[in-house]
């Protein structure tokens, strides 16, 4: 049953068929995927409002999403939704800096190795692994010490593209796990170690600028 009520919350032109019952859930949704760029629908309250738009809204999310430039992405192994964008097209794109940046490729890396020996398993690394697979990839420059990983981890968990977990009896910043999602190699999707390697090059020496990650603001 559709509302028959004015709500100013709503559009007046078009979802009218959307009952008062799910929109509050439905403006959830779209806050998370516009604020951070993925919903996590594996736990919480997150689970209710990842099976309420992949099941009734996928349409509408994704019809909303579409003039921004920006993709609705539905994995149902690892239960989020994801708004990908179209980087030619999308102007809501935020920028890494550079020490996020080369966390961002070193972790990228990281779960693809994971990823192509055929591991279905959640694919975890500490920030130990994390900072000596800096060391190894970014071996000419400076790279972020350990004691800075763990802000720049915080800009990247904002995004929905990694989790944090600190192990019980954890004594050392670098026992924290950091669980990779799949959603960090949708953001920044390389066809293959070719095309990641062709990107790491860019901060090598001897070049001054970078190009920073984009994903959405």
């Amino acid at each position: 049953m559709t509302s028959t009520t004015s709500d100013p919350l709503w559009p007046r032109s078009f979802w009218s068929e959307v009952p008062d019952s799910d929109r509050a859930a439905l403006r959830e949704v779209l806050a998370e995927l516009l604020g951070r760029g993925v919903l996590l629908g594996d736990e919480g309250g997150g689970r209710e409002l990842y099976l309420l738009a992949r099941d009734h809204y996928r349409t509408h999310v994704e019809d909303y999403l579409a003039p921004l430039a920006l993709e609705l992405i539905v994995d149902e192994e690892r239960s989020l939704l994801q708004a990908r964008p179209r980087t030619e097209s999308c102007l809501l794109l935020g920028r890494f800096d550079k020490d996020e940046t080369l966390v961002l490729l070193a972790l990228w890396r990281l779960y693809d190795d994971e990823i192509s020996t055929g591991s279905q398993e959640a694919v975890i690394v500490t920030v130990d692994q994390l900072w000596a697979a800096l060391k190894v990839y970014f071996d000419k420059i400076s790279t972020p010490e350990k004691s800075q990983i763990e802000a720049c981890l915080a800009r990247i968990r904002r995004h929905r593209l990694i989790r944090t977990l600190r192990p019980e009896g954890m004594t050392q910043a670098g026992e924290m796990q950091i669980e990779i999602l799949p959603s960090l190699a949708r953001v920044i999707p390389f066809d293959d170690i070719a095309a990641w390697q062709q990107r790491v090059e860019l901060y090598q020496p001897v070049k001054d600028s970078t190009e920073d990650a984009e994903v959405p603001a």
